[in-house]
């Protein structure tokens, strides 16, 4: 079963950046489109960031222009790079497939939690 460990989480003032990694258990990592979702509190989780297992990306456009999401095959990572942050932006930050390529993992890691205050 594959392994999802996400880290990079904090506490940060609005404006301010943080970069979460996520390493994946596993021989396939570089076949999977991977994608980065959050958690708000009370709220549904929603996708914020998406990458092919070729590289093209996409992002939820409440992020677009400040997150930055990227991959590394050869370590079994996908990253997502936060600039800009906002209030908004706080919740818990987890990664796996992405849900609209080919299903998600079937479980969840435990996530990092951001938190944005202002």
């Amino acid at each position: 079963q594959v392994q999802l460990v996400e880290s990079g989480g904090g506490l940060v003032q609005a404006g301010g950046s943080l970069r979460l990694s996520c390493v994946v258990s596993g021989s396939f990592f570089r076949f999977y489109a991977m994608a980065w979702y959050r958690q708000a509190p009370g709220k549904q989780r929603e996708l914020v960031a998406a990458i092919t297992s070729g590289g093209n990306t996409r992002y939820a456009d409440s992020v677009k222009g400040r997150f930055t999401i990227s991959r590394d095959n050869a370590k079994n990572t996908v990253s997502l790079q936060m600039n800009s942050l906002k209030p908004e932006d706080t919740g818990v930050y987890y990664c796996n497939r992405d849900q609209t390529r080919g299903g998600l993992f079937g479980s969840w890691g435990q996530g990092t939690q951001v938190t944005v205050s202002s």
